[in-house]
C-alpha cells in the first residue's frame, strides 16, 4: 500500500487543490464546448438535408430549384475549421513530467501528488541524463481508481499478464525493480510497456499524469509523439541543478521544437542561487538567478517570465520558470489555466465565428425573402399596368394615324411617280421574249408583262410606305417598350422554373417585337399586298384590245401610269391600320396570357418562399443565435470569469440589473441577469445579444461588453445569461425627475435621435423607446440602451411588442416599419418638453392598457401645455402622425432639433461644444 507520506509533502495540497480546480473547469467548459459543437453540426446538417430535398422534391415536381433555398445548401464548417474544433474537443489534458534525470522528474511527480510515491536518492539508483546513461526506467502513467492498482500496459492496449514485486506485498513507495526493465528481459512487449499506476486521488480524477521515460527506453522524439496523440499536455520539466548541461540544453532545445505548447520549468531541490532572494518582501519581485538567466540565454524563456497568468501567453511560448517548490501551486494553476484556457479561448472563438458568419447569411437572407415577397407582386402589376398604357397608346395612334397615313400615302405616290414610271419604262421582263420592234406577242405574254410592271410598283411602294410608318411610332422602343422588357426580365429571372423561364422569355420577346417594335413590311401574302393586287386586278380587267398592243416603253409607262392613277390611298391607310389593330390586339391578348402564366408560377414560388423566411426568422436563425450566444459567452467566462453581482440597481420584465464592480478589464459595469423562462425568450434574448453585439461601438449607445451563461443560479435551479454593459449615472425618467434644464433635455433629444439614426443606418428597429431606456451620463448626455425588442426590419415577426404609451397605432396591426420609432421618439420628446415624468391626462384618464390601445387607434395624443414653443409642439405632432408614412425622417428631425436648441438655449454656449458634440 502507498504511505501516507511525510509532514513535508502536506504543505503542498494547495497545489493538488489548485490543479484539481484548474482541471476540473477545463473539463466542465469542454462538457459546453463539445455540445455546442455537436448541436452546431446537427444544425448544419438538418439544413443542408432540409433545402437539399426540398430543391430536388421542387425540380422533381417541375417547380424548379430555389435559389434562396440553395444558399442555404452551402451551410456547413469549412473542413479545417471543422478538423481543428473536433481534435480540441476531443483532445484530454493531462500532465506531461520531463526532466533532466529521473530523480527530478520523480521528485516532481510526488509533488504534484502531495505523497511520496516514487523513490528518491539511494532508494532510486543508477545514473540518468538526457542520453539515459545505465537508466532504463519506464515510462509511467498515473490514472484514477477507486482502489491502488499497478499494472504493465501497452500503450492505448491491452495489460500485460506479469508479476511485479509491488504484488507481493506492502510498499511505501513504488518499487525500483517495477520501474526498471531488466537487462535479462528478451520480451519485446514486456519492454515497451509502460507501468500504470492507478490511484484514488482528487487530482487524478480531472486529469491524468505520464512521465516519460528515459532516454535509454525510449527517444525523446518518440516519446513525446505518443504522448501528444489527441491530447492537451501541460507540460512540466524539472530541473534539479543550477545550470542545465550542453547535452541537456540540446535536449530542452529539442523538446521546444516538437512540443506546440509552453512549458513550465521547475527547480525541484537545492538551496537558493547566489544573489536570489528566497522569500522577497510583498510587492517586491526576486532577483532571478543563474538558472533562468541561462534558460533566457537559450531562448527558452522571454526576459519577463516567471509569473503566468491565464491571460495571452509571454512568447517564446509562454513558458514560465518556477525556482521554488514551496511557491509551486502559485506558479502551476495558472500555468496550466494559461495552456487549456488558451486551447478552448481559440475554439470557443472560431466556432462563434462560425456562428456568427452564417447568422448574419441567415438575416441577409430574410432580408432578401422579405424584399422578393414584396417587390414581385408589384413588379407583376406594373407590367400589367405598364402594357396596358402601351397597347392603349398604340391602338390611340392605329385610329388617329388612318388620315396621316392615306396622305403619306398619296405622297409617296406622288414623289415616287415619275420614278416608277421610268423604271417601269425600263423593265426587262423575264421569261418572255420580246422582239426589238416591239411586234405584238401572245395575250398571255401581255398578262405575264403587266404582272410583272405590278410587281414593281407594289415591292416599292411597301418599302417607301413601312419605312415611313415605323420611323413614326420608333420612339416607343426606348420610351415604353425598354421599361417594360426590363421589369419582364427580373420576373423571369426570379421565376424559379428554369425550363419555363426560357419559353416565356422568349414568347414574350416575339410578342414585344410582334406588337411595339411595329417593323412593318408588306411581305408577299399580307393583306395590304393582297388590297394592292386586287386594284390592279381591276385595271387589268379594264384593258380591252382587239389585237395584242406592241411590247414598248410606251406601253409598259401608259401600264404603271394606269396602274397607279387607279390605286385608292384611302382604302390602302384604312387596311394598314386595320391590320395594325389586329396585330395590336392579338399581341396584347397574347401578352396578358403569358403575364397570368408568368404569375401563376410567381404565386406558387412565393409561397414557398413566405414558407421559408418563416422558416428563417422563426426557426433557423434563433436556433443558430442561441448556440452563438454559448459558444461566445463560453468564450467570454473562459477570458474573464464569471462577474460578481453587487447590489440590485433595478427590476424589469425579464431581468434584474444589478452593479458590477469590474469586470473584462471595464469598469464600472452593470450586469442585467435574465432567466429565460422558455425557448422562445432564450431565441429573443440571443438574437438581441447578436445584434447588439455585432452593432459597432457608437457614443450614442450602451456598450455591451459581453456575456457569461451561469449554470448555477438560484442554486443550480435555473440558467441565467449574464450580460454585463456599461455603467452609467441614472436613467431619463429619474433625470427629469430630478430636474434638467432646457439646454439638457435638448441635448438629449439630440442625442437620441442620433442613437436611432444609427441604429436604423444598420437595419434595426428599436421598437421600445421610453423614457426608462434613455441613460444618462454625469454630463447628462444620453445613450440608448436595452435593445431586448431591437430587431431588423426582415426579421420582425409582427408581434405586439413595447410599452403601450410609446407604441404607434400600427403596431397593434402587426404591419410595421422604422416608423414606430419616430412615433417613439415624439412620446419622448412631450416628456422632455415637459420636463418631468408626469403621464398626458389623455393616458392617464384610461383606466386599463387595452381602453389606452384603444384611445391611441383613435387618435389619442398627449395634449399640448402653455409652455410649449410652437416650433417643438409641431415637431412632436409631426413624429406621432397616425399616418407612418407622414411622419418626418430622423434625418429632418436631427436638424430641426438642433435650430430649436440654438433659438431657445444660449448660442455662446453651443459654440463651446455641446451641439457640436451631438454631431
Amino acid at each position: 500500500m502507498v504511505g501516507t507520506g511525510v509532514p513535508y509533502w502536506d504543505k503542498l495540497t494547495p497545489l493538488v487543490r489548485e490543479l484539481t480546480r484548474v482541471f476540473s473547469n477545463y473539463n466542465k467548459n469542454s462538457v459546453f464546448l463539445k455540445k455546442n459543437l455537436k448541436e452546431t453540426n446537427n444544425f448544419f446538417r438538418e439544413i443542408r438535408q432540409n433545402y437539399s430535398n426540398a430543391c430536388a422534391s421542387a425540380s422533381t415536381c417541375g417547380g424548379g430549384g430555389s435559389s434562396h433555398g440553395s444558399q442555404l445548401n452551402c451551410v456547413s464548417f469549412p473542413r479545417d475549421e471543422e478538423e481543428y474544433l473536433n481534435s480540441i474537443v476531443g483532445s484530454v489534458p493531462y500532465i506531461l513530467v520531463l526532466g533532466q534525470d529521473c530523480p527530478a522528474r520523480y521528485q516532481l511527480l510526488n509533488c504534484l501528488l502531495g505523497e511520496k510515491l516514487l523513490p528518491l536518492g539511494a532508494e532510486l539508483g543508477g545514473a540518468c541524463g538526457p542520453e539515459g546513461g545505465t537508466c532504463k526506467r519506464r515510462k509511467l502513467c498515473f490514472t484514477h481508481g477507486r482502489q491502488t492498482r499497478l499494472s504493465l500496459a501497452l500503450p492505448g492496449q491491452y495489460e500485460l499478464v506479469h508479476q511485479l514485486v509491488a504484488h507481493c506485498g506492502r510498499w511505501d513507495t513504488v518499487p525500483r525493480q517495477d520501474l526498471e526493465i531488466q537487462e535479462e528481459c528478451e520480451d519485446n512487449a514486456h519492454r515497451l510497456a509502460e507501468l500504470e499506476i492507478t490511484l484514488h486521488h482528487m487530482l487524478l480524477q480531472e486529469a491524468k499524469i505520464m512521465v516519460v521515460p528515459c532516454a535509454g527506453v525510449q527517444t525523446l522524439t518518440q516519446a513525446l509523439d505518443d504522448c501528444l496523440r489527441d491530447t492537451i499536455p501541460i507540460t512540466l520539466y524539472a530541473l534539479s541543478q543550477d545550470s542545465v548541461t550542453q547535452e541537456q540544453a540540446a535536449s530542452l532545445l529539442k523538446i521546444r521544437e516538437l512540443l506546440p505548447y509552453p512549458i513550465c520549468y521547475v527547480r525541484v531541490s537545492g538551496p537558493p542561487q547566489p544573489g536570489e532572494t528566497a522569500s522577497p518582501e510583498p510587492g517586491r519581485p526576486a532577483e532571478r538567478g543563474a538558472l533562468y538567466k541561462q534558460l533566457v540565454s537559450l531562448g527558452l524563456l522571454s526576459s519577463g517570465a516567471g509569473n503566468c497568468s491565464c491571460g495571452a501567453p509571454s512568447q517564446p511560448h509562454g513558458s514560465v520558470l518556477g525556482e521554488s517548490v514551496d511557491r509551486l501551486h502559485r506558479l502551476l494553476g495558472p500555468f496550466a489555466r494559461q495552456v487549456l484556457i488558451g486551447q478552448q479561448v481559440e475554439a470557443a472563438s472560431r466556432l462563434n465565428a462560425l456562428h456568427c458568419l452564417w447568422l448574419n447569411l441567415f438575416i441577409n437572407q430574410a432580408f432578401d425573402l422579405q424584399r422578393d415577397l414584396q417587390i414581385t407582386p408589384r413588379r407583376l402589376e406594373y407590367t400589367r399596368e405598364k402594357e396596358g398604357e402601351l397597347f392603349a397608346s398604340l391602338m390611340a395612334i392605329a385610329n388617329r394615324k388612318q388620315e396621316e397615313m392615306k396622305d403619306m400615302i398619296v405622297e409617296t405616290l406622288s414623289t415616287m411617280k415619275e420614278q416608277l414610271l421610268e423604271d417601269a419604262a425600263n423593265l426587262e421582263f423575264t421569261d418572255i421574249i420580246v422582239t426589238q420592234n416591239g411586234e405584238p406577242v401572245t395575250s398571255k405574254d401581255i398578262k405575264s408583262c403587266i404582272q410583272q410592271i405590278q410587281e414593281l410598283i407594289v415591292v416599292q411602294l411597301n418599302q417607301a410606305v413601312a419605312t415611313k410608318l415605323t420611323s413614326s411610332v420608333n420612339y416607343l422602343r426606348e420610351s415604353c417598350v425598354g421599361t417594360l422588357e426590363r421589369c419582364l426580365s427580373s420576373l423571369e429571372k426570379s421565376n424559379i422554373d428554369t425550363s419555363a423561364h426560357n419559353v416565356t422569355s422568349n414568347h414574350l420577346k416575339q410578342i414585344l417585337n410582334a406588337a411595339y417594335h411595329v417593323e412593318v413590311t408588306f411581305h408577299s401574302g399580307s393583306s395590304v399586298t393582297r388590297l394592292v393586287w386586287e386594284q390592279i386586278k381591276q385595271i387589268i380587267q379594264r384593258l380591252t384590245w382587239v389585237n395584242p398592243p406592241a411590247i414598248t416603253p410606251e406601253w409598259k409607262r401608259k401600264v404603271a401610269q394606269d396602274a397607279i392613277e387607279s390605286l385608292s390611298a384611302a382604302k390602302l391607310a384604312k387596311s394598314i391600320c386595320s391590320q395594325f389593330r389586329t396585330r395590336l390586339n392579338s399581341s396584347h391578348d397574347a401578352f396578358a396570357a403569358s403575364l397570368r402564366q408568368l404569375e401563376e408560377r410567381h404565386t406558387g414560388r412565393l409561397e414557398r418562399t413566405e414558407d421559408l423566411w418563416l422558416r428563417v426568422r422563426k426557426e433557423h436563425a434563433p436556433r443558430l443565435a442561441r448556440l452563438s450566444l454559448e459558444s461566445c459567452s463560453l468564450r467570454d467566462a473562459l477570458l474573464h470569469g464569471k462577474p460578481k453581482l453587487g447590489r440590485e440597481l433595478g427590476r424589469g420584465q425579464y431581468g434584474v440589473v444589478y452593479l458590477c464592480d469590474s469586470w473584462g478589464r471595464r469598469y464600472p459595469c452593470a450586469l442585467k441577469s435574465v432567466v429565460p423562462p422558455d425557448d422562445k425568450h432564450w431565441n429573443d434574448l440571443a438574437l438581441e445579444f447578436h445584434y447588439t453585439r455585432s452593432l459597432p461601438k457608437h457614443d450614442r449607445l450602451v456598450d455591451l461588453h459581453g456575456s457569461v451563461i451561469d449554470h448555477t443560479y438560484g442554486g443550480g435551479s435555473s440558467i441565467a445569461v449574464l450580460l454585463i454593459m456599461e455603467r452609467l449615472h441614472r436613467d431619463l425618467y429619474t433625470g427629469l425627475k430630478a430636474g434638467l434644464s432646457l439646454k439638457e433635455r435638448l441635448q438629449v433629444a439630440l442625442d437620441v435621435v442620433e442613437g436611432i439614426r444609427f441604429l436604423h443606418s444598420q437595419g434595426l428597429v428599436h421598437r421600445d423607446i421610453k423614457l426608462k431606456n434613455v441613460l444618462l451620463d454625469k454630463q447628462n448626455r444620453a445613450k440608448i440602451t436595452d435593445l431586448g425588442f431591437c430587431k431588423p426590419e426582415a426579421m420582425m415577426s409582427g408581434s405586439i411588442v413595447g410599452t403601450p404609451i410609446h407604441m404607434a397605432p400600427e403596431l397593434f396591426t402587426g404591419k410595421y416599419d422604422h416608423s414606430v420609432d419616430v412615433y417613439a421618439f415624439g412620446i419622448l420628446f412631450w416628456y422632455l418638453c415637459t420636463g418631468s415624468v408626469k403621464l398626458p391626462e389623455a393616458f392617464e384618464k384610461c383606466s386599463s392598457k387595452d381602453q389606452l390601445w384603444n384611445n391611441v387607434k383613435r387618435g389619442s395624443r398627449p395634449e399640448r401645455l402653455p409652455s410649449f414653443d410652437e416650433e417643438c409642439w409641431q415637431l412632436m405632432e409631426a413624429c406621432w402622425n397616425g399616418d407612418p408614412s407622414q411622419r418626418p425622417l430622423l434625418g429632418i428631425v436631427q436638424p430641426s432639433l438642433q435650430s430649436i436648441m440654438v433659438r431657445l438655449c444660449d448660442g455662446s454656449d453651443l459654440k463651446s461644444g455641446s451641439l457640436e458634440d451631438s454631431n
